[in-house]
């Protein structure tokens, strides 16, 4: 939009949760193990990609099940393709295809009204406001539901509704807490089947950072922002640790809402605008751990597929993720195993011979407060035994799966919520920055335009989770500072695409 960027990131690397990083010569993502719809070519996403990054970021589309739900001894195929993802289903559930054939068409609706439900982040917060008092009027009435409610008026078959619910861990809210909007998108998201970057995860940083060098612009790691730079109400640089300072015609915060007003605004403005009380108005994602391990084989040796694997113990979402966090068992109510190495087709080029797999499951911060205040990598033995214990656990779960990677087993490591907390400085190690809840899509503060002139907010908490989330609150941040009237430049150049 002819404008110079200059990106400020604290970590050590550029990208956020699309980082990798490696470890003992493997390489791993932390937070992209797919994404939908880039790999069609003209969908929404995939041009957006193509204009940021000019053309560079390529796409390796995966298996056509890209989703396997596995409840008990019981497996249930997601597979890619509106009809197929029907008749899969079908076959396991013979007698609910009513049912099935109106969810997917109600996912299909929602992801269609999408737009219209998030017009007002585009608008000025005044306007936004009144525009959101008459939007129950303009969208269906599932908007306002959380999934297991929609879902219980399309069937009663509760092993139905805990398999279309199989991937609630990719928003971090079981159907009972979440919004049914978050839920129909991401599913709608994947319906058509998902992608891998070329490259691996780190490929989307590095496709877009020439976009920004080549337009004056530059991104700096190891540049911690401390505080914005705020005179009468007007926000017209930031400060750094150590004290430098940088000034800008607009700030925007990408750090999510609860850093952005935790860490980042200056204690009067917070008392002026009683952002503390904003805080008290949404809660924080769920946390997780991650088993990142590598094996000293290739993926095509070790019969690895594409297909994420979703491990459920039993249909009773709910009621086991409940358990778990009070304590009353120490089974995981949920596993997700992913396998990078085979969903990137350069991946042998870079790591020959070998393969990777990551696991990961539901945590919380809560238990880990006994080492509140430690350094990453010195926190004692303690912390270490617990780390083990739970990485063998899910090696457990990988095993029982996949019982030829035992033997070629080389490296593994475990990332906590102390992890999440050190690298994105995240305080509730959470993942998906605020929770997906009903009420959350009422709150007015969660727009990209801050009550600070020339001070916005974007990324997933503007709009939803995900890396696709996150995009599109991008694109909804850039039409609030061109204006009402500056809204069709950009949709104009998403149009036209990489030729502009």
């Amino acid at each position: 939009m002819g404008k110079k960027v200059c990106v400020l990131e604290q970590h050590y690397t550029a990208g956020g949760y699309t980082h990798a990083y490696w470890r003992k010569g493997f390489e791993w993502d932390v937070g992209v193990h797919y994404i939908g719809e880039v790999h069609k070519e003209y969908s929404t996403l995939r041009r957006i990609f193509d204009v940021i990054s000019q053309g560079r970021l390529q796409w390796a589309e995966m298996d056509k099940v890209y989703d396997k739900i596995c409840i008990g001894d019981e497996e249930f195929d997601f597979v890619a393709g509106k009809d197929n993802f029907i008749e899969s289903l079908v076959a396991n559930f013979p007698k609910e295809r009513q049912a099935i054939e109106h969810y997917v068409e109600l996912i299909r609706l929602i992801s269609k009204q999408s737009s219209t439900f998030f017009a007002g982040q585009a608008l000025p917060p005044m306007l936004a406001k009144l525009y959101n008092k008459i939007r129950p009027k303009l969208v269906h009435k599932a908007f306002f539901k959380t999934a297991r409610e929609v879902l219980e008026e399309i069937t009663s078959n509760q092993k139905l509704i805990s398999v279309l619910c199989g991937q609630w861990g990719d928003y971090g809210m079981v159907p009972r807490d979440a919004s049914f909007l978050i839920h129909a998108l991401i599913a709608k998201h994947y319906l058509a089947g998902a992608a891998y970057p070329v490259g691996g995860a780190s490929s989307i940083a590095r496709a877009i950072i020439p976009t920004i060098e080549n337009a004056g612009g530059h991104v700096f790691t190891m540049a911690k922002v401390e505080q914005v730079l705020i005179h009468n109400n007007k926000a017209y640089g930031v400060q750094l640790a150590g004290g430098h300072k940088l000034y800008a015609d607009k700030i925007i915060s990408n750090i999510g809402f609860m850093n952005t007003v935790n860490h980042i605004m200056p204690p009067s403005v917070k008392t002026q605008y009683g952002m503390d009380n904003w805080t008290n108005k949404v809660t924080r994602s769920s946390a997780s751990i991650c088993l990142y391990a590598g094996f000293n084989q290739d993926a095509q040796s070790l019969n690895l597929k594409k297909t994420n694997l979703w491990l459920y113990p039993n249909e009773h979402i709910e009621a086991n993720v409940d358990a778990y966090r009070t304590g009353e068992t120490s089974e995981l109510p949920l596993t997700y195993i992913s396998f990078p190495s085979v969903k990137d087709p350069d991946w042998d080029n870079r790591y020959p011979g070998k393969a990777t797999v990551e696991i990961v499951s539901l945590a919380s911060m809560d238990d880990y407060q006994d080492w509140f205040g430690t350094t990453w990598n010195d926190r004692g033995d303690s912390y270490l035994q617990l780390k083990e214990k739970l990485s063998q656990i899910l090696l457990k779960s990988l095993f029982k799966r996949e019982p030829q990677l035992e033997q070629a087993l080389e490296f593994y490591e475990l990332s906590t919520p102390l992890s999440t907390q050190f690298y994105q400085r995240n305080d509730g190690g959470e993942i998906y920055g605020v929770n997906h809840s009903v009420d959350r899509f009422k709150q007015s503060f969660l727009h990209p335009q801050t009550p600070i002139k020339n001070f916005y907010m974007t990324g997933s908490d503007v709009l939803t989770a995900g890396v696709g989330g996150a995009l599109m609150g991008g694109v909804m941040t850039t039409m609030r500072m061109q204006g009402v009237f500056g809204m069709n430049k950009v949709k104009k150049l998403l149009k036209a695409g990489v030729s502009q």
